[in-house]
Parts: C-alpha cells; sequence; structure tokens
C-alpha cells in the first residue's frame, strides 16, 4: 500500500529519510549486534545517543549554555503539574494567558498548587485570536507566567512574543517546536511532547534555565523534580529510549533541510497555499482570524456539516487521513508539521479544488 498524507494533530508523521535509517538500523545499531530499542540506557552506545541528541537540538534551536536540556516523560499534560510544583516557590502564584483547552487544562493543574490570575483570555470569540498584551498586564511579583505559543485544537499562535518584563515566561511549544525561529533567551522555560515536530509519542522535551533548578516544592516527588533529572543527564530512571534516538535522527534531518530557519521558510509556503486557497474558496473558509493563523494546525469547515462529514470521507478515502477537525471547532483540520511535504499541501488543495467544483 502506498504511504498516505497524515494531517493528524499528533502522533504526526515522520519524515521517510528518518523512517528508512531507522529501519536500516533496527536490528544492528553501529555494529552493536542490538536495536536501540533493546539497549540499556547505562551503555556507552546509548550514552552517546542521548548526548548527541542534546548537542543537536542545542544546535538547531540556539539553547544558551546557561539552560537545561531535560528529555523527560508524561507529555505536556505532566508539565502542566510539573511548572508550578518547580517554578512557584515561596509566592506561589502565577500569570497564565487562555486560548485554548491546552492552557485551560494548565491552568486548572497550577490551580491545585497555588493562586492562578489568568492575565487575559480568547475564550469570547471560541479561541479564534490571540489577545493582546503588553508588559503592564503582568504582575511582576508572581512566579511566573504562562503561554501556549501554537493551539493545536484551534489554529492559532501568537505573532509576537510578549514582553513579561523580568517576570519568568513559561511556553507550552508542544505544537510548533521546530517550525520556526525564537530566541530562547525569551523563555525561562520552554516545553514540549515530541509527537509532533521532534519524534514520536513518549518523550517530552524540556528546556529551563538552569538558575530556575532546585526551588521544587517539599511535596514535589522526586520524578517530578527537574533538578533531579538535570543533574542526572536525564538518566535518573529510564528513559523513553527509543523516542529520543528517532528524534535524534529527525534533529539531523533538520538540519540537513537546512536547521530551523529553512523549515521555517518552507512551513510558511505549506501554509500560504492552504490559506490563500481558503480565502478564496466558494465551500470552504478558515475558522481563525488572519493574524493569529497557526503555520502548524489550519482549521476549516465547509458550508454544511453534512459536506463536512462527506469531504471527510471521500479524503480520507484518497489518501489524505485524519483531517477531522477537534470536536470544539468541528469541520477539518490540516496539521501541517515539518514532515509534511510541500507536495502534500499542494495535492491536498487540489483535491478539495475538485471537490468544491462538484459541490459548490
Amino acid at each position: 500500500m502506498a504511504r498516505v498524507y497524515n494531517f493528524s494533530a499528533g502522533p504526526s508523521m515522520l519524515p521517510e529519510p528518518v523512517l528508512q535509517q531507522a529501519s536500516l538500523e533496527m536490528l544492528d545499531y553501529a555494529g552493536s549486534g542490538q536495536s536501540v530499542m533493546e539497549m540499556s540506557h547505562r551503555s556507552k552506545v546509548y550514552e552517546k545517543i542521548i548526548n548527541d541528541a542534546e548537542a543537536l537540538f542545542r544546535e538547531a534551536m540556539g539553547i544558551p549554555s546557561d539552560y537545561a536540556v531535560l528529555f523527560l516523560q508524561g507529555g505536556a499534560s505532566l508539565q502542566f503539574s510539573m511548572i508550578p510544583l518547580n517554578l512557584f516557590g515561596e509566592k506561589k502564584k502565577a500569570d497564565y494567558v487562555n486560548t485554548g483547552m491546552w492552557s485551560k487544562k494548565a491552568i486548572s493543574e497550577a490551580k491545585k498548587y497555588g493562586t492562578v490570575r489568568v492575565v487575559a483570555t480568547s475564550e469570547d470569540k471560541n479561541f479564534s485570536y490571540i489577545p493582546r498584551l503588553d508588559k503592564s498586564m503582568f504582575d511582576q511579583t508572581a512566579s511566573y507566567a504562562h503561554i501556549t505559543t501554537n493551539n493545536t485544537i484551534f489554529g492559532t499562535k501568537y505573532d509576537t512574543i510578549p514582553d513579561t518584563g523580568d517576570l519568568p515566561l513559561v511556553a507550552d511549544m508542544s505544537s510548533n517546536i521546530l517550525s520556526e525561529v525564537y530566541d530562547i533567551k525569551k523563555f525561562a522555560l520552554i516545553y514540549a511532547g515530541a509527537q509532533k515536530n521532534i519524534g514520536p509519542a513518549g518523550l517530552t522535551l524540556v528546556i529551563i534555565r538552569k538558575d530556575l533548578l532546585g526551588k521544587a516544592m517539599g511535596i514535589t516527588p522526586v520524578m517530578l523534580d527537574y533538578n533531579i533529572h538535570a543533574e542526572n543527564q536525564s538518566l535518573y530512571n529510564t528513559p523513553p529510549c527509543y523516542s529520543i534516538y528517532i528524534s535524534k535522527l529527525v534533529i539531523e534531518w533538520v538540519m540537513k533541510m537546512g536547521g530551523v530557519a529553512e523549515m521555517e521558510k518552507i512551513n510558511r509556503e505549506k501554509a500560504a497555499i492552504l490559506y490563500d486557497y481558503l480565502d478564496n474558496s466558494r465551500l470552504f473558509k478558515g475558522t481563525v482570524e488572519k493574524p493569529y493563523r497557526s503555520l502548524m494546525n489550519i482549521p476549516f469547515v465547509a458550508s454544511s456539516e453534512q459536506l463536512n462529514e462527506e469531504f471527510i470521507k471521500k479524503a480520507t478515502a484518497a489518501g489524505f487521513i485524519n483531517l477531522k477537525g477537534h470536536r470544539s471547532v468541528g469541520g477539518m483540520r490540516a496539521s501541517i508539521y515539518n514532515a509534511m511535504p510541500v507536495e502534500g499541501v499542494r495535492k491536498l488543495v487540489d483535491f478539495m479544488k475538485k471537490f468544491e467544483t462538484e459541490h459548490a
């Protein structure tokens, strides 16, 4: 069977060269006579894999030496708890911006450990935009501020990173990490589930400024203490070994493509192809206000629910899978992460044009 174009919000498609490389190394990695899946995480062979992975991430994202890079588990959802447990300190209060389901869940978890103030929200318009923010809106006596840079479900992204003054900025970057260039120094902590742009599910990446380590609440379980993982080079317990290995291959692929800056150019090209069509279509339309449109997740709807269902069915049969939108938005959603080739977006638009001709 031919490979399909997978527009899933996650787990997402992986670059074919990565899958091919992994298949070649499945039974014998680097002459070790074993698969990475079987390998001891304490072995010299695996130590090189995880060290190389960290070095590649640092190079690709421009991560300064005063930041720790952690390979963890539990997804972004566990970070909703780990962040307040590690950063609340004595103040036990934080500012959050509510731009969708994942920020709502982050807020809910943080409230279990301290006081959360919602600085701004876009819930009034079903999260179809990003609220305008300025430094005066943030409480400089709080422990940190939290944003979600890209909202997977609603298809919005921050066009600029807010200035929070001296308040440490924490960002959930799960669905757009490695997709565009960011100045890491603007953030105190970045976290991301791997299953969209980094690699397979099971790995969570955390980038944290080192001066924030060692400040966890007394009630923090040892496995949820960032400092424990930093002191043990992400090897305090058995890490998600194979996911880290695949992620290393993904970063190598990104670098071969020209790095994150080049990925951003490609991603903007892909998004423009689909948005330009949606803006001129008589049948389909986007659901997000233009200034806040995501490069990664593009929700859209047809003129009726019946046509939405028919389109999804026919698209799936044609090899364009996982286009069904989240129930809170409805319609369709095309997630076009780094591994989605430009060709995949062009072919989807061609299919949409044909569908429109038949139904408009």
